[in-house]
């Protein structure tokens, strides 16, 4: 698909002057954004009128799919919100768009030392191959960190070509589908409209673990300094650049990336972890709930893109190994393990009970909660 000819989708790029690469920075983001719009493939092949009608198509679902979740989930945007602003892109274009995202998620972490211009390239090829790798496989995202005057209510990118991909992959009713797909972004969208806390909450918890690895790198040039005779133990960025490069080289043992995080990173992880998959399971829950008056298809959707992410958690090979440096299996786990906390605790104590946990942040489940819904419930409503 070439949607930049044929579909005119919106440009959400990386703006100029906001992403510069200053001597603390630890990523060029400027080169990263146009190495990750370049390495960005284009998508599926189609006719000029298939595009435009998928770019239509898709706009028409996102603004069909807030009057639904709202009825679905209950929640109702804080006075003051407004609602997400809407795009429709490309692959180069929401990989563009995402290192604006990471340059603002990254703006406030402590770097105590200049950053050496040729690591900075380094970094930000690093970044622009990874985004541009997942930029094949977002369906759609919402984001609500860049929020800014153009977009006060945060972005929602719908990524035309991978929709068109799955659902001709799939088999599915593009209507159907394209409407789905919304109403998990647009439940998003909501979550953090209806809680204004979170997306701070969730910026300073991020902050934190990118300010601990941070920390890591500076520790890693005092120990070069320092020589090997010394009783600083603690692991170090580089310890675990290289433990991560041998666990991809040896066996497939089932260890996660993640898991060879340093023991108190690896709480922060846990923490901002439970919260993705309550935001995840949640958004899971509500764009099947909406049933077949509103998508006729649902269950069908629903069967077919399970095994179709089954599908991707048995590959092998390379592809496996893309995954697990992606953290694609554990982004699974999160849908899952949040739908099910989402369900258990709704029928405990209603859809009501369940909103419960975006009233603020103490009341957001801890990992050990996701696993068990009813230690949450004790913990809230007592």
């Amino acid at each position: 698909m070439a949607p930049r000819r044929a579909a005119n989708p919106d440009r959400v790029d990386a703006e100029p002057g906001t992403t510069g690469p200053g001597p603390h920075a630890l990523v060029d983001w400027d080169v990263a954004a146009r190495l990750a719009g370049r390495l960005a493939t284009p998508g599926p092949r189609t006719t000029r009128d298939e595009a435009a009608a998928l770019v239509e198509g898709l706009r028409a679902a996102a603004d069909a799919a807030p009057g639904h979740v709202a009825r679905i989930t209950g929640l109702t945007p804080a006075p003051g919100r407004s609602p997400a602003t809407v795009h429709v892109v490309d692959r180069p274009a929401w990989a563009r768009a995402n290192t604006r995202l990471m340059a603002s998620m990254t703006r406030d972490v402590p770097v105590p030392r200049p950053v050496p211009a040729p690591a900075r390239l380094a970094a930000a090829t690093q970044v622009g191959a990874v985004l541009a790798l997942l930029s094949g496989k977002v369906l759609g995202q919402f984001d609500p960190f860049t929020a800014d005057a153009q977009a006060p209510g945060g972005r929602l990118l719908l990524v035309a070509p991978n929709v068109l991909q799955a659902e001709r992959a799939m088999r599915l009713d593009p209507a159907d589908f394209r409407l789905w797909v919304c109403l998990h972004e647009q439940t998003h969208a909501l979550q953090f409209a209806a809680a204004p806390w979170l997306a701070d909450h969730l910026r300073t918890r991020s902050g934190t673990l990118l300010a601990g690895l941070s920390g890591d790198a500076e520790r890693t040039r005092d120990k070069g300094r320092r020589g090997h005779g010394t009783h600083d133990d603690d692991p170090t960025l580089l310890d675990l650049l290289q433990r991560v490069a041998g666990a991809l080289g040896g066996p497939d043992d089932g260890r996660g990336i993640l898991d060879l995080l340093p023991p108190g990173q690896r709480e922060l992880v846990d923490e901002v972890g439970a919260v993705m998959a309550l935001l995840e399971g949640h958004a899971d829950v509500a764009m099947d709930a909406v049933g077949r008056s509103v998508v006729p298809s649902v269950r069908r959707i629903r069967a077919r893109f399970e095994a179709r992410r089954d599908a991707g958690a048995r590959s092998r090979g390379p592809e496996r190994v893309v995954r697990r440096l992606l953290g694609l299996d554990a982004k699974l786990a999160q849908y899952r393990d949040g739908a099910a906390f989402v369900r258990a605790v709704r029928t405990a104590v209603g859809t009501d009970g369940l909103n419960a946990v975006w009233a603020a942040p103490e009341h957001l489940p801890s990992a050990r909660e996701i696993a068990e819904p009813g230690a949450w419930v004790r913990r809230v409503h007592g």
